[in-house]
C-alpha cells in the first residue's frame, strides 16, 4: 500500500507527523511517498492550508495535526476493511 505525504519545508507540523508515520511504518507494511507541495502550484493550491495531509488509497485520511492514535485506526481500516 502507498501512503502519500504531503508537506513542506519550514512546516513544523509536518516534521512531527512524519516522526508519527516512520512509527507507522515499523507497524503497517506501506511504502511513504513524500511530496512536497511548493513543487507544484496545483498542489499549493489544493493542500495550502490542510498541510500535513494524509493520503491512502486515494483519500486523505487525515490532516493538519497528525496523531498516531488516529492515523493508526485509519491505517488499519485501510489494511483490513472488514
Amino acid at each position: 500500500m502507498e501512503v502519500i505525504f504531503y508537506t513542506r519545508e519550514k512546516c513544523q507540523l509536518c516534521k512531527e507527523a512524519k516522526e508519527v508515520l516512520k512509527i507507522l511504518q515499523s507497524d503497517y507494511d506501506f511504502e511513504l511517498i513524500e511530496k512536497n507541495i511548493d513543487d507544484s502550484d496545483e498542489l499549493t493550491e489544493k493542500y495550502g492550508l490542510m498541510i500535513p495531509a494524509i493520503e491512502m488509497n486515494k483519500d486523505i485520511v487525515q490532516y493538519g495535526q497528525i496523531d498516531y492514535y488516529t492515523l493508526s485506526k485509519r491505517l488499519q481500516k485501510k489494511v483490513d476493511p472488514s
